[in-house]
């Protein structure tokens, strides 16, 4: 299941002086969508993913492609490796959700966000420790 029908929401959810902090989003190739983009820009901020290139792209994607493609949008999307895919691999793992053994985007969300929560607990824990 694609997390892009939730996009939308999630950034409607970001606080204002949290939307004045960001510059980039990152996401994976299943975002490259005209619509995110756009909700992107109005919020004044680069969503930098993956972008597919076609026979009769479009000017305005093909700018989309030269910045994912140039060194700056490179190094922006490499970030989502060093950081936002380790951690879910990691509680993924901890927490033995994969596959997530529910179907349904509330039983799902409930099972990701109590895992997310105790792996925080933990971490604390340890620091205290």
């Amino acid at each position: 299941m694609s997390d892009k029908p939730v996009y939308p929401d999630v950034i409607s959810y970001l606080p204002p002086e949290t939307l004045k902090k960001i510059h980039f989003m990152v996401a994976d190739s299943g975002y490259d969508d005209k619509k995110l983009y756009d909700l992107s820009m109005t919020k004044r901020f680069h969503l930098v993913c993956p972008v597919r290139r076609y026979k009769k792209t479009k000017v305005e994607r093909l700018k989309l492609i030269d910045f994912y493609e140039s060194a700056l949008g490179q190094v922006i999307y490499s970030k989502r490796s060093t950081s936002i895919e380790p951690l879910i691999e990691h509680i993924k793992s901890v927490f033995r959700i994969d596959p997530v053994p529910a179907i349904g985007c509330d039983k799902v969300r409930s099972i990701v966000l109590l895992s997310v929560l105790l792996y925080q607990m933990l971490v604390y824990h340890n620091c205290k420790m």
